[in-house]
């Protein structure tokens, strides 16, 4: 059975973009909007060097807002991969959620099993690449995301600060993360003990 990373995308591993226009934070919505975060490559890299597998999983909506085309997400997608590759970073596989309960465009009106934080995108990772979940490990910036790594029995990294208001939230919500960490390398630091010492054990 194998092991995997499993990473949100957007606040994970990009920037989240600010739409004066809106007074809203989005997702990047064309290529020149996307912005690595600091460190995300080299996180990556360490993922890649313990032999766990980088799988993105991640809930992306904008399609079905009407807010960009399925082209214009594909060239998003591509520059990802281009300045994660330029840095020697792989991901190994991609698996996002275009649907939304109040999609403009019909066709992603759909009620699915994908859309954080129910973990359909997860379990069919784990079936795609013979996971064993209960040894992988979930990294996101929403309670939706370990709500989904939860539901797996994925060890939880949420990227944030701990704030009254989030821990508020993770009481009514009854989840939380195993670790509040400060970034995505801060989280490749901590797994990178974690599977080595699991590796000395007998």
């Amino acid at each position: 059975m194998n092991r995997a990373v499993f990473l949100d995308r957007d606040g994970v591993i990009n920037e989240i973009v600010y739409f004066p226009e809106l007074g809203v934070l989005d997702s990047p919505l064309k290529p020149r909007q996307f912005k690595l975060l600091p460190g995300v490559a080299e996180a990556i890299k360490t993922f890649n060097r313990l032999g766990l597998l980088v799988i993105v999983a991640s809930n992306q909506p904008s399609i079905a807002k009407g807010k960009m085309t399925e082209e214009a997400f594909e060239n998003v997608r591509l520059k990802m991969k281009r300045e994660l590759e330029r840095k020697d970073a792989r991901i190994d596989a991609e698996y996002y959620c275009f649907h939304h309960p109040s999609a403009k465009d019909v066709r992603y009106r759909v009620n699915c099993d994908c859309r954080k934080p129910k973990p359909g995108l997860l379990l069919r990772a784990a079936k795609d690449f013979a996971l064993e979940l209960s040894r992988c490990y979930m990294v996101g910036d929403s309670l939706m995301d370990i709500k989904a790594g939860k539901a797996v029995g994925c060890r939880l990294f949420l990227i944030g600060y701990l704030k009254c208001d989030l821990c508020r939230l993770m009481k009514n919500e009854r989840v939380k993360p195993d670790l509040i960490v400060p970034s995505l390398l801060q989280a490749s630091k901590i797994i990178k003990k974690e599977v080595n010492e699991s590796r000395d054990i007998p």
